[in-house]
């Protein structure tokens, strides 16, 4: 099965890209998806292990001062364009990240700390963001509601499998031996939730929008912010000795918190982008596997010729 990895996220894409419609009907079971490997990927943790740097700050700062930067040069364009991209930005990091990236070579606590700073930072950021740019009247007197509400819908997903992880760890080790023997198990998790994201956003986008110009334009921003923020993250990744890290954190965006946010707060298009990233992001992870299995076939190679020369 691990021949064929990296051919898995371009076949669940395709399958959700075909049967839109079937695959849209099973979104219900995402959110249990994504806690079950979250889950198993969590309980190889080491909260000991997890420290705070200047690395995490460079990344929640290109989030927290670029999205509002894009946002204002491309309003004067495109206001939905200039929305979708901010919420696209600001968006956390998706908890199956961890796994694509520790699937990658990145560090597991690096990654998981990350994730849980990015979700509480958009639970924070974004409330105030969406009320300065908003065109209802929305009552952010209770700016702390539209805080609780995103955190309501970042918290069963990210910090309960952390939490359940860390219990089983602690008060049952052998079975977390045992779960850790099963840490491939979250890759396949992530695929069938994969499916079901993208015939779910095939569905979106059939049911929003039918300007053809208009997707055009999104499919390739969406492309653009997908290069751009991989490439800075990968940057300050490489500075710190976690490239795959770095690239994965900024990178790999929660669409799912990112659509419902632009839905919720932003009415209209907005919401487009965010879907067309979904995409985007997931034919980028699967160059990578690609791309990682090539380089260690490659290696292989080498190490071979290497003995049978001495």
């Amino acid at each position: 099965m691990q021949k064929y990895r990296s051919l898995v996220l371009p076949i669940a894409i395709l399958l959700g890209f075909l049967f839109d419609d079937t695959f849209s009907k099973m979104s219900p079971i995402v959110p249990y998806l994504i806690a079950a490997m979250l889950f198993l990927t969590c309980c190889n943790v080491d909260i000991k292990h997890i420290k705070l740097s200047s690395f995490y700050a460079y990344l929640l700062g290109f989030q927290v001062v670029i999205s509002l930067l894009v946002y204002f040069l491309l309003n004067q364009w495109d206001k939905p364009l200039a929305e979708g991209a901010l919420v696209l930005i600001l968006a956390p990091t998706a908890t199956s990240a961890v796994v694509v990236a520790t699937m990658l070579g990145a560090k597991l606590n690096t990654m998981l700390t990350y994730t849980l700073l990015c979700n509480l930072m958009t639970a924070l950021v974004a409330p105030i963001y969406f009320a300065f740019i908003s065109p209802q009247d929305i009552d952010f007197a209770a700016t702390g509601l539209s805080i609780l509400r995103i955190f309501r819908e970042i918290f069963p997903m990210l910090f309960v499998p952390l939490f359940l992880a860390l219990l089983v760890k602690k008060l049952l080790p052998k079975v977390n031996q045992f779960l850790l023997k099963c840490g491939i198990v979250s890759f396949y998790l992530w695929a069938i939730a994969l499916t079901v994201v993208v015939g779910r956003t095939i569905k979106f986008i059939k049911e929003h929008t039918s300007d053809s110009r208009q997707i055009v334009i999104m499919a390739i921003t969406a492309g653009i912010l997908c290069i751009i923020q991989f490439m800075v993250g990968r940057y300050f990744g490489k500075k710190y000795g976690d490239t795959v890290a770095g690239g994965q954190s900024l990178g790999q965006k929660n669409t799912v918190l990112a659509i419902w946010m632009a839905q919720t707060y932003l009415p209209g298009l907005a919401c487009v982008l965010p879907a067309m990233y979904v995409i985007c992001q997931n034919l980028f992870n699967s160059y990578q596997l690609a791309r990682q299995k090539s380089e260690k076939k490659e290696k292989k190679n080498v190490q071979c010729k290497q003995k049978s020369v001495f």
